[in-house]
């Protein structure tokens, strides 16, 4: 992994959520505020103006400059979420160059730690930690191992669709859906589906 990677995963990552719209949209309005979308939305915009400055950062000081611009600019509760997943990544790269993906894994690793310890949240409470925490868990199984980048991606989007479409029977003790109790069982959580949406997105700009 690389700056350059990077930066062209923001713009896959984009593309991705824009043309999932009426779908993270539709999973949010059924549980969720209504505003997920529209603050995913801006995140990924605020990313891909900010990435033009990027280029000549190592790996860490982009995560490190995404998260703060994330925290600056998105609202609810998503802000502070995402933003601390790419600054613990920041953070565990530093001063890497070129990070392998032992260490990716293990910066992956340290994003998502930061999103539980942030949202007081874990496996099971129907939230985007439930396609999140088994992608780190993935990726850091398979880290030193000699798995072909095909294969391994393959793996990851299809645990991220299986993760994700197991929330529809999950009961949300977190965020607005919390409130429903057993009414939230059967819809997808939407943080959930655009995790999935973002995982897909970089697998296939890995393997394209």
């Amino acid at each position: 992994m690389n700056t350059a990677l990077i930066i062209n995963s923001i713009f896959a990552v984009q593309k991705a959520i824009l043309a999932n719209e009426a779908n993270i949209e539709s999973l949010d309005r059924a549980i969720g505020d209504g505003d997920h979308f529209i603050n995913v939305r801006r995140g990924c915009e605020v990313t891909a103006e900010l990435a033009k400055d990027l280029k000549d950062e190592l790996p860490a000081q982009v995560f490190h400059k995404i998260g703060m611009k994330l925290l600056s600019t998105i609202g609810g509760a998503s802000g502070p979420l995402i933003s601390s997943f790419f600054m613990a990544m920041g953070k565990a790269l530093e001063g890497v160059t070129e990070p392998s993906r032992a260490q990716f894994a293990i910066a992956f690793g340290a994003g998502v730690d930061a999103i539980k310890s942030r949202g007081k949240a874990d496996l099971g409470e129907k939230t985007m930690l439930d396609v999140l925490i088994p992608a780190a868990r993935l990726l850091q199984n398979f880290a030193h191992e000699p798995i072909e980048l095909e294969k391994l991606c393959k793996l990851l989007k299809e645990d991220a669709h299986a993760n994700m479409l197991f929330t529809k029977d999950m009961i949300a003790t977190k965020g607005r859906a919390h409130f429903l109790g057993e009414r939230a069982l059967g819809h997808i959580d939407p943080g959930s589906k655009t995790c999935e949406v973002a995982i897909g997105a970089v697998c296939d700009l890995l393997t394209a």
